[in-house]
């Protein structure tokens, strides 16, 4: 059970993430698959068109800055598949492990994930396009316009991004919501994402409590503007 001192911390939290987010942005409708599939053969043709980069929007900073896989350390992938156009589902997940909040943990959690991913599950890179850390941080997992491993059936025409931690119990940050929304506005702006993307937990496509209870109830909170 929940003490009053922790369910008024949540609330707090909550409530800050609604002032943070709400007053700018209106949530999008998760797109069911076969809606993504209509989706899919309607805006192929015009994609490269209507996802055209905004110098301008790059230029004014809609991009956050992102950890290279060389920075923090990544091995080389087995091998590397293209996604065929931008993606049109940004999928959520956690990675279940202890939270991270500066660059020392972070970088050891994402080398202890590729080597889960490539060794024990025999995946040919990090299953995640990007991963967050709790003080915001975006690093670099297979990157954009890659084929994930994320979302078993779902890697095709989707972007996998995950916040590093268990957000059964703990909740996300601020800064990790600020981030996150800023990558995918980023990959809007740069082609990467189609603009009428859905957004979606891992849960959403998948029979797993992924990505967390806290993290799944705040989703909205990143929809697209």
């Amino acid at each position: 059970m929940h003490s009053p001192g922790s369910l008024k911390m949540k609330m707090n939290i909550h409530g800050y993430f609604f002032l943070l987010f709400s007053l700018r942005c209106l949530p999008t409708r998760a797109f069911s698959n076969a809606t993504v599939k209509e989706m899919d053969g309607q805006i192929r043709g015009k994609a490269s068109e209507e996802t055209r980069p905004s110098v301008d929007s790059i230029t004014a900073g809609m991009c956050p800055n992102v950890v290279s896989r060389r920075q923090w350390g990544a091995v080389a992938p087995r091998s590397e598949e293209r996604l065929q156009g931008p993606a049109l589902r940004a999928v959520i997940h956690h990675t279940a492990l202890w939270p991270c909040h500066g660059p020392g943990e972070c970088r050891l959690q994402l080398a202890h994930i590729q080597e889960l991913h490539m060794r024990g599950r025999d995946f040919h890179d990090i299953g995640y396009n990007f991963l967050i850390g709790g003080d915001g941080t975006v690093y670099e997992g297979r990157g954009w316009g890659v084929v994930g491993a994320h979302a078993k059936g779902n890697n095709h025409d989707s972007l996998g991004i995950a916040f590093m931690g268990n957000f059964n119990n703990e909740t996300p940050t601020p800064a990790a919501l600020s981030s996150t929304q800023k990558l995918l506005q980023c990959g809007v702006a740069l082609g990467h994402l189609h603009p009428r993307y859905a957004l979606l937990g891992h849960r959403d496509l998948a029979k797993t409590e992924c990505p967390g209870e806290q993290l799944y109830a705040v989703l909205w909170l990143l929809a697209q503007c």
